[in-house]
């Protein structure tokens, strides 16, 4: 699928500065670079989206907000997309199904998505008859503030960062007859590949010392409570009630494994992207708006009441609000108060949505550790094919950002065990890990 069919920019006569922009709040902000692009409004008659809106989805998690937030306080509706819906997907699984399907067959178009998703479509890995799905990237949702949890069975042993004391816990266990389980939400996914990275960095091979499964991010909770895994790793709320409700801990959040680590994308189809330029770029500037409000904490509260609501997550605010304030409880008493772990939105500069190719590089270069990807895969030619940092930038001059990140590389990337990864050199990454499953 070509790249080459794009929106065109909106230009702004009189560029406001980073700082005017950030201090505009929300809907101010979107109507003063409205202004200033057009007389008649960013969209006017005859300019405006191709379509009136589409269909996007969202698992029932804390970074799927900004898709929320945009939905609910109308700026979908401001941009041109007064038919925007946001639809509630049961699973990964559902999701990618749905993606399949497209709007125009009762699916979907896009949404709140895993970051390695748009890969494993586009690719046709995870796909029914491996038929390929031209995806997009178009800008990240968030970073970190996913959570490793583990049942209460192991909560006397010293299980933090460093997971190896599960090892001789886990070989007893099997020893004696009975599975050991760690769960994620989907195969190849960013959960998958943190809990991975975790084990394997204490020793563990997720694919021989125990069994990965699948479960739904809302179904976490009640299948630790009876049972049916040793571990999981999904993003929150589902990490802090499994602590309130007292069947588990958090043995440590994704943030302390890799800091502002990347996490949810806004993909898209990129056929409905091509065919529809000014609406893709409209469905953008309303999410980085509402990524913009989510980012800062005296909105942290109305956030939580509202993605909790009935219709979207269901889901008290106590399991919601200390953790996107930096406040984490893991369970075991040990609580730690305004951290720098909470959920980001939008960064400086708007680094946190900046789909960075560099950090999509690592998670093709991991999936290829894990048998997802052959070891012969043209990393850079599938990131250049799928990530969309082009058009994040006429997004982000149309709403007046004028200061962004600069380039494709966020540099080399280090992990909590020293483990560092240069995007320039993905093979030496894979060189110098002890479990993988290439050679």
């Amino acid at each position: 699928m070509t790249k080459t069919v794009q929106s065109r920019a909106l230009v702004l006569p009189v560029k406001p500065s980073r700082r005017d922009f950030l201090n505009l709040t929300g809907a101010a902000a979107v109507a003063a670079a409205a202004k200033l692009a057009l007389p008649n409004g960013a969209f006017a008659q005859g300019t405006g989206p191709e379509i009136k809106g589409t269909r996007l989805g969202y698992i029932a998690l804390t970074d799927a907000a900004p898709l929320i937030i945009a939905k609910e306080k109308g700026l979908y509706a401001k941009y041109g997309l007064p038919d925007m819906d946001i639809a509630k997907q049961a699973s990964w699984g559902a999701t990618r199904d749905n993606m399949a399907l497209g709007f125009k067959n009762n699916g979907i178009d896009g949404g709140h998505i895993l970051s390695p998703k748009p890969y494993l479509y586009g690719t046709g890995k995870v796909m029914q008859n491996s038929q390929p799905l031209p995806m997009y990237t178009l800008l990240r949702l968030n970073e970190d503030c996913q959570g490793l949890s583990v049942s209460n069975e192991y909560k006397d042993l010293p299980v933090g960062t460093d997971s190896s004391a599960l090892k001789d816990a886990f070989a007893r266990k099997k020893a004696a007859g009975k599975e050991v389980k760690a769960a994620m939400t989907f195969p190849g996914g960013t959960h998958d590949l943190w809990i991975r990275y975790w084990l394997a960095a204490g020793g563990i091979d997720p694919d021989s010392d125990l069994a990965t499964i699948v479960v739904p991010p809302a179904q976490m909770v009640a299948n630790m409570k009876v049972g049916t895994m040793d571990c999981f790793c999904v993003g929150e709320p589902w990490n802090e009630q499994l602590v309130n409700q007292n069947i588990g801990f958090t043995a440590a959040t994704t943030g302390e494994i890799w800091f502002r680590h990347p996490e949810k994308v806004l993909g898209m189809r990129a056929d409905v992207v091509d065919q529809n330029p000014k609406a893709a770029m409209a469905i953008m500037m309303a999410t980085m708006e509402a990524q913009i409000w989510c980012e800062k904490m005296e909105n942290k509260q109305e956030m939580a009441e509202i993605i909790g609501r009935r219709q979207w997550f269901n889901v008290p605010v106590p399991d919601i609000i200390g953790r996107i304030k930096g406040d984490i409880n893991y369970g075991r008493g040990k609580i730690a108060k305004n951290t720098n772990l909470l959920m980001k939105f939008w960064g400086e500069n708007g680094s946190t949505s900046y789909p960075w190719k560099s950090l999509d590089a690592w998670f093709v270069t991991e999936n290829i550790r894990w048998g997802k990807f052959e070891t012969n895969t043209d990393i850079k030619a599938l990131v250049d094919k799928t990530n969309r940092s082009d058009l994040w930038l006429e997004a982000a001059k149309a709403l007046g950002v004028t200061d962004t990140p600069k380039g494709d590389s966020r540099g080399v990337e280090t992990f909590f065990d020293g483990v560092t990864f240069d995007p320039a050199a993905p093979l030496d990454y894979l060189k110098s890990l002890k479990i993988k499953r290439v050679a």
